[in-house]
């Protein structure tokens, strides 16, 4: 289990006491210290210097419970749940209120949470008064859960592919019947129950899902047919 992030190893220390074997990366020179002082000799904790943005992750399946920090918290959870061959498994984060509430709406949806959400169930799971922390922020916090789906929205092989889609119709800011094939969304729209001149923000990551499988083979026959065109030319 990680603990990124980990300070002076409050959540460290509940983990170990839970049973939990802990690795806890953290950067702050003064925190480290005061970490390798509190867990050195405990088997069960790996203090760890290293940024969270950054820090190698396991190869095997992990899970991660931190309080990360409020400036970072989006690189980090771009890191961890961005590309669904990170092995993690479970996610427990108290992040800013803000970006949890943001990212796990219903209405409107965002690109990195329909993009995290065909890999991973996200929920808000509560709020966390500001009043809780020493020295207290400006604003409150939540705690962030992202478990896993045992079957993926989306296969993790074709990750690239729909996630250039999503950047696509977020980013053009127009109704989908204007960005996607009119016959294809009208049809997808029907059986969904969404409206067709809907923007992308209007579906939930489960709809996005369902909307990718509908739409991909006539997307990509263009961009087959243009590959042979290529291969032919350089004949």
């Amino acid at each position: 289990m990680l603990d990124l992030g980990a300070g002076g190893g409050a959540l460290t220390r509940a983990l170990a006491d839970a049973g939990a074997r802990v690795r806890a990366v953290e950067l702050d020179p003064a925190a480290l210290r005061q970490l390798r002082a509190r867990f050195g000799g405990d088997p069960r904790v790996e203090v760890m210097e290293g940024d969270a943005t950054d820090v190698r992750l396991p190869d095997e399946p992990f899970s991660v419970v931190a309080n990360l920090p409020f400036a970072a918290g989006t690189a980090i959870l771009r890191r961890l749940l961005g590309d669904p061959r990170v092995p993690l498994t479970q996610l427990d984060a108290i992040v800013e209120w803000g970006l949890a509430a943001k990212r796990t709406a219903v209405w409107p949806s965002t690109l990195l949470g329909c993009t995290w959400g065909a890999w991973y169930d996200l929920r808000l799971v509560r709020r966390v008064p500001r009043a809780c922390f020493a020295p207290p922020p400006s604003v409150d916090a939540a705690v962030l859960r992202a478990a896993r789906r045992a079957e993926p929205l989306v296969p993790p092989a074709q990750a690239a592919v729909y996630g250039a889609l999503l950047h696509r119709a977020f980013s053009a800011q127009a109704p989908l019947d204007r960005i996607l094939p009119r016959g294809l969304v009208r049809r997808a729209a029907h059986e969904l129950g969404f409206d067709p001149h809907a923007a992308a923000r209007d579906l939930d990551a489960g709809q996005w899902a369902r909307l990718y499988a509908v739409v991909r083979p006539a997307t990509s026959r263009p961009r087959a047919a243009a590959a042979r065109r290529r291969r032919g030319s350089r004949r």
